[in-house]
């Protein structure tokens, strides 16, 4: 035997008609509000964000670092540039360098930062030793790194001669007036560690800290 549908109650066919046409309407704005959430994701991916330029330096600064007279052959003198957290190393060879200045062409300076993983290298001069590696003797005035021995050779502007460093150490441009003060003027390329690592524009050094101030 069939069972006999119950008949609607009253106004029941409109109420499910207006329920129908309710959720039409819902479905609709939903997917308006979608298509709008997506365009604005898309907005935001699309148009790229434009960088702050405002306040970013365009020059490097002119810094004295020291002297002629001040210098002893194989003493180095540690500052920074061309921001106020990048140390940088300076040294009388005693033999005419590369990018050398003064009087004999001997004073250098280079970023002390590793072009390896940023570690902080010293000074070593030629046929010593660095304390943290007794058996390594330098072949030349270089810079080592205690972290992974990487070697630039200070003579010959940086140049790795060993270890893992895939870049030179930048060299600082120097110039020396008449009365013996040395100043630090640039850099030469590649760029410090951290900056846009192995590009040749050095203008990245000026970018990501405070500038030094000009003397």
């Amino acid at each position: 035997m069939t069972a006999e549908k119950p008949d609607d109650p009253v106004g029941g066919g409109e109420t499910d008609k207006s329920k129908r046409e309710f959720l039409k309407m819902a479905a609709a704005i939903s997917g308006v509000l979608a298509v709008a959430g997506i365009a604005s994701v898309m907005k935001s991916v699309v148009i790229p964000a434009v960088p702050a330029t405002s306040g970013t330096p365009t020059s490097f600064p002119r810094v004295k670092v020291s002297s002629v007279s001040e210098l002893s052959t194989g003493v180095a003198v540690i500052f920074n540039y061309p921001l106020n957290n990048e140390p940088n190393i300076l040294v009388k060879l005693g033999q005419k360098a590369e990018g050398g200045v003064g009087p004999d062409g001997d004073i250098v300076a280079f970023s002390q930062i590793c072009q390896h993983l940023g570690c902080i290298w010293g000074f070593v001069p030629e046929g010593k030793s660095p304390t943290v590696n007794p058996s390594f003797v330098a072949p030349a005035p270089v810079g080592y790194c205690p972290c992974h021995g990487s070697v630039y050779d200070l003579l010959e502007a940086g140049k790795v001669i060993g270890g893992p460093a895939p870049r030179p150490a930048p060299q600082v441009q120097l110039e020396a007036d008449s009365s013996g003060d040395i100043y630090a003027v640039g850099m030469g390329p590649p760029t410090i560690f951290g900056h846009d690592t192995g590009s040749t524009d050095v203008a990245d050094d000026l970018q990501g800290g405070t500038l030094v101030s000009s003397t």
